[in-house]
């Protein structure tokens, strides 16, 4: 594993920890060449792969890295530690895995991911949603600003504290 910090591959593992049922790995390594601490999750690879049916048709395999992009692009500049958004890809993989479909409609990704988003960031949200729901104009954008507006506040951090 590459040390995040000086890019070496010498590293020892301090700390193992089985998270979601057995389904990941965490583990807390520390870098033997600068001395810094850094964490790395191992995914069980589904022996069923699931395939997204985009909107224009095509087919293309799932990818968990592609989701994580996504939510970071929507999050930038914003509030929300990197782990918070690998719980809800995970939330939400855990979701899509549970339906034991082996095609699902990208919109219906995108649903679960704008749910779990809108309780942790609204102006997140709202930028994922611009993408997800293909708002034509400027007052579909506002229409939806609007209801969040609305609708539940997000999570808060406690004082000091990311998401």
């Amino acid at each position: 594993m590459r040390c995040p910090f000086c890019h070496q591959d010498h590293d020892k593992v301090i700390d193992s920890r089985s998270t979601d049922g057995g389904k990941v790995i965490r583990r807390r390594r520390q870098c033997l060449d600068c001395s810094k601490r850094f964490t790395t999750y191992e995914h069980i690879e589904e022996n069923t792969r699931l395939t997204v049916i985009k909107n224009d048709g095509s087919r293309v395999p799932y990818n968990r890295e592609k989701l994580l992009s996504g939510l970071q692009k929507a999050c930038y500049k914003r509030p929300i530690a990197i782990e918070r958004l690998a719980q809800l890809v995970e939330e939400v993989e855990e979701g899509l895995f549970h339906r034991n479909q082996r095609e699902i409609q990208s919109i219906d990704i995108g649903q679960a991911v704008a749910e779990r988003l809108k309780s942790v960031d609204q102006v997140a949200y709202v930028r994922f949603a611009s993408v997800y729901k293909h708002f034509r104009d400027l007052d579909d954008l506002l229409d939806e600003v609007r209801d969040v507006l609305e609708g539940e506040p997000p999570e808060r951090p406690e004082q000091g504290q990311l998401f």
